[in-house]
């Protein structure tokens, strides 16, 4: 596979703000935007028709996080409804970078924490580098 040459469609995963992400001022904490961002790269795999367990079991491979770098700009609160934007922005022989923004359901134009990470296809049993199968993407 070369490089994605048009961009991929946009996955848009709703969360909701729970007291359990925030800490104890209501803002949320910071490592839960990781998370956050984790369940929406799995949630547009699975719009695709992949799971993780599907691709590891029945493909023989793995998705592993190489890199992340988040720009946290403005909090998420207690309650807030919330949605991650995840889309591809670079597609390699054996490596993928996602795009993801997470913004508040109602004020769309307000990016609250931005990420680009990049995970690598690697074989499911030896975790060594493998070049990513023809999936539709």
């Amino acid at each position: 596979m070369s490089d994605a040459s048009k961009p991929s469609p946009t996955h848009v995963h709703p969360l909701r703000v729970y007291w359990e992400d925030t800490d104890a001022s209501g803002v949320v904490y910071h490592a839960n935007y990781l998370k956050w961002f984790e369940r929406a790269r799995t949630e547009w795999l699975r719009a695709l028709g992949y799971s993780q367990d599907k691709l590891m079991a029945e493909v023989g491979i793995a998705f592993t996080v190489a890199s992340i770098d988040i720009l946290y700009r403005r909090p998420a609160r207690l309650d807030d409804q919330v949605e991650v934007h995840t889309s591809i922005a670079e597609l390699k022989n054996v490596s993928l970078t996602f795009s993801q923004v997470l913004r508040r359901s109602d004020a769309p134009d307000e990016v609250l924490a931005k990420a680009s990470v990049r995970v690598a296809c690697v074989d499911a049993k030896t975790f060594m580098p493998k070049r990513i199968p023809a999936l539709g993407w």
